[in-house]
Formats: C-alpha cells, sequence, structure tokens
C-alpha cells in the first residue's frame, strides 16, 4: 500500500518507518529542508532506541523516502496520514494550525480517492474540521473528488515507540466511512496475526480515547505522588503501599510510581487540552484540574526537601544532577521536571552540574549559556566536589552504580532521589544521607 505521511516528527518518522518495515511503501513530508536532508543522509532528528537503523534499512531498499515536496506527496499515498504538532495554544487549548494546513494542502492538490487519517494527538471534533477544510479547497477547484477522513490516534511510548507500534495493544480506527475502515483494516492486518486488536468506533470517540487514556495515566500519577506526601507524614512506605495496591488485579502496577512529576510532550499537553475542551462545553473536569495541580507541585518536592536540608539560601552550595530528559530512552526534555529543579536551584544561588546519557546536547538548547550550570560528560564526573546528588530521570545505568566511588567523589555523601531508585536501608549502610519520595527513612 502506498502511504503518505506528513509530518516527520516524533509521531510520524516512527510511523512511516515501522509501516515500511511491514512492506508499505511510505512517502515522509516535512517542511523543513533541513530535517529532509538528515533524513535522506540516514540520519534522525530524535533520540529512539532502534528507529535510526531501521529507518537507514527501509530507505536502502526503497521502501522508505523523504521529501519538501507537497504536490508529490498528496499524489502518492492512498493513504494521507496527518501526522504534525498539535502544540498547546495560549489557553491550553491544542493548537490545529498545523492539523489544518496540511488538510488544506491535500484539498488544494489531490486528484484521486484519498483517506485521510489523523495520527496526530487532535481534540474531538477534529476530523470533521479536516473533512470540512478538504471540502472547501475541493470547492474552489470545483471539484467534486471522493475522500474520506479517519482518526486513528497513536500510543507510543517514548523509549519504546517501535516496539509499541509493532506489538501494540490495541489499534483505534475511527471512522463513519466503510471503505475508510476497509482501507485501515487492510494496512493494520499484518499487525494483528496473533489475535485481533483493531476497534472501530465512531470519529468522535476515537478522538476522546486519545485524551482519556493519557488523563488516566496522568491521573494514576498524580495520585500517587499525592499519597507519597501523605505517607511521609505518617510514617508509611509508598513503594510498600505501590506493591499493596497494585497487587489488586483491577488496579495494576503499571504507572504507579511516586516520583518528582511527569512531563513529556504528551502526558502535559494533553491533560490541559482536555480541560481546555471541557471548558468549550462548559464543564470543568475536576479531576483533571487536581492532577494537572499535584503534578506541577510535584515537580518542586526535590528542591523543598533541599532547602529543608541546607536553608533556602543556596548560595555557595554545588549539586550534581543526573537525568535531564523527562523519562529514560529519550532525549526529550518538554515539560521535564529536571526544568523546573535545575531552575529553582539557580534561583536560590546553587550551582548545579547535570549529566544525561542522551539529552545533554538538548538540555544546551534549553537553556543556553545559563549562568551556574555546567555539564558532565558521565555520571561520574557530574559529582565531584558536588555537595548533594540530585537524581531526576530513572535511567538504568544509575541504578547500580559504584556507591563506594560516588562517596569518594562527592564532598559529602548525599542523594535527593526523585525516582526511588535505592533501597533506603541499604544507602544507610552505604554512609549516604538519603532523601527520596514517599519511603521510609530507617
Amino acid at each position: 500500500m502506498k502511504i503518505t505521511i506528513i509530518g516527520t516528527g516524533y509521531v510520524g518518522l516512527v510511523t512511516g518507518t515501522c509501516l515500511a518495515e511491514m512492506g508499505n511503501e511510505v512517502l515522509c513530508l516535512d517542511v523543513d529542508p533541513v530535517k529532509i536532508e538528515m533524513l535522506n543522509r540516514g540520519e534522525i532528528p530524535i533520540f529512539e532506541p532502534g528507529l535510526e537503523a531501521m529507518v537507514q534499512k527501509n530507505c536502502r531498499e526503497n521502501r522508505l523516502r523523504f521529501t519538501t515536496d507537497i504536490v508529490e506527496s498528496v499524489e502518492y499515498g492512498l493513504l494521507q496520514f496527518i501526522a504534525v504538532g498539535t502544540p498547546p495554544d495560549e489557553d491550553g487549548s491544542a493548537d490545529l494550525q498545523y492539523v489544518l494546513t496540511a488538510a488544506r494542502n491535500i484539498g488544494r492538490y489531490m486528484t484521486h480517492d484519498v483517506t485521510i487519517v489523523d495520527k496526530s494527538t487532535v481534540p474531538v471534533g477534529t476530523a470533521y474540521r479536516v473533512q470540512g477544510v478538504v471540502r472547501e479547497e475541493l470547492q474552489k477547484r470545483g471539484l467534486d473528488l471522493p475522500f474520506s477522513v479517519a482518526s486513528n490516534p497513536e500510543f507510543l511510548k517514548e523509549g519504546a515507540a517501535i516496539d509499541d507500534f509493532m506489538r501494540p495493544d490495541r489499534i483505534i480506527i475511527g471512522a463513519d466511512d466503510d471503505e475508510a475502515i476497509h482501507r485501515l483494516r487492510t494496512l493494520y492486518a499484518p499487525f494483528q496475526r496473533n489475535h485481533e486488536r483493531i476497534l472501530v468506533m465512531d470519529i468522535c470517540s476515537a478522538e476522546l480515547t486519545k485524551y482519556a487514556a493519557n488523563a488516566m495515566l496522568a491521573t494514576r500519577i498524580s495520585f500517587m505522588n499525592e499519597l507519597a506526601q501523605l505517607a511521609e507524614k505518617l510514617g508509611a512506605d509508598i513503594e510498600q503501599v505501590r506493591q499493596g495496591v497494585g497487587s489488586d488485579a483491577r488496579i495494576g502496577y503499571h504507572f504507579l510510581y511516586a516520583g518528582c512529576g511527569y512531563g513529556g510532550s504528551c502526558f502535559p499537553k494533553d491533560v490541559q487540552a482536555l480541560q481546555r475542551r471541557a471548558m468549550d462545553e462548559g464543564m470543568n473536569l475536576r479531576i483533571i484540574d487536581a492532577v494537572q495541580k499535584v503534578n506541577e507541585d510535584q515537580k518542586q518536592v526535590l528542591v523543598d526537601k533541599i532547602l529543608l536540608r541546607y536553608g533556602k539560601d543556596l548560595g555557595g552550595y554545588h549539586f550534581a544532577l543526573w537525568g535531564l530528559a523527562f523519562k529514560p530512552n529519550t532525549d526529550d526534555m518538554r515539560e521535564a521536571p529536571s526544568r523546573s529543579v535545575i531552575s529553582l536551584l539557580l534561583s536560590h544561588g546553587a550551582t548545579v552540574c547535570a549529566y544525561d546519557p542522551a539529552a545533554l546536547h538538548e538540555a544546551k538548547r534549553v537553556f543556553g549559556n545559563k549562568p551556574g550550570l555546567s555539564y558532565a560528560n558521565s555520571a561520574m564526573e557530574a559529582l565531584d566536589s558536588a555537595d548533594a546528588l540530585i537524581i531526576v530521570t530513572e535511567w538504568k545505568s544509575f541504578r547500580s552504580p559504584d556507591f563506594g566511588l560516588m562517596a569518594s567523589r562527592l564532598r559529602t555523601p548525599v542523594i535527593f532521589d526523585g525516582r526511588n531508585l535505592y533501597e533506603p536501608i541499604e544507602m544507610k549502610n552505604e554512609g549516604f544521607e538519603y532523601y527520596p519520595i514517599g519511603r521510609r527513612r530507617p
């Protein structure tokens, strides 16, 4: 099947590459010539395990191509996937300008029957707006070409996107056109040889499903983070609580880890956009409102612990920080807790030396030449002469370090752990002053 992917960001590039891997012929469009040149060299603009090799393989085998030519891209695919960004607008709603521009270009240049597929995360009702824009452009041209619009939301975790796409839990198809449903069923048939994974529903329900899923996961995180604060006051251990709660089959263990808040390109934006869409309908989603407030507060918890330990004036104190990306196995720092932690520490007069296995280049772009902030080339190098270590991202390489070496490089053996990587009793035995989140300190 010939497929056009509009947008070569995270979702578009993963989608196009994985569809090519299954034997489809894919043309990816982007208006950024620098990005397209990079992709045509076999390089990728994001960090995602396994993706670069898969891009190179499918380009060599002529199933995956990249272009800036809009006319070529519209002419190419029977399926036209819109996978452009939907950043938050000033009022918190999803900004649909890139989605609607993509739709307008399809209507402006299409010459044959196509199915337009919204892959971007978009508010309920967007598919009908896309439909209207395409029809408007066709009318300007005096044409009455057949086309259909479907919703096919993505459910990809950064750091595990290829596995998520190739072995999906579910494939949501929102459509009211039988031919669109048939085309998408045909496309995804190779992904469900083991068992049926496709759920067909109306378009509005498909669009809402994506927001509802991310909001539910964000809710679980904020719920456990708030319980972690209570656990500290009551002398309970949130890790033991997590195991006790998660063992209930109705609840499960996923997304129940207390920490220093969630970030990334999806949860903060989508939770905010869902609330904004509800407000457009005269509703206030009170649970969603609380989820956002708890998360913003949670990003300050580590700094609150530091200020309690050292005082509000951190002038003269130097801290090592492990983890800049919002989660492991990505270089994405959008809404990352590290951004709040670093900014707050610097505002209190401290200096910070940060390390991340993948996101150093992104951190330098985000922070620029910020006074008081430096970077290390290794986790251990970051510790040199630091008054304490702050852990913000749970990279696997941070889980089993040489604690003796750590203690020798730190000025004082103090750790503020925003991801509860270590056991408090073991840290005490290693001679560390250890400040986790919601754990009992021996």
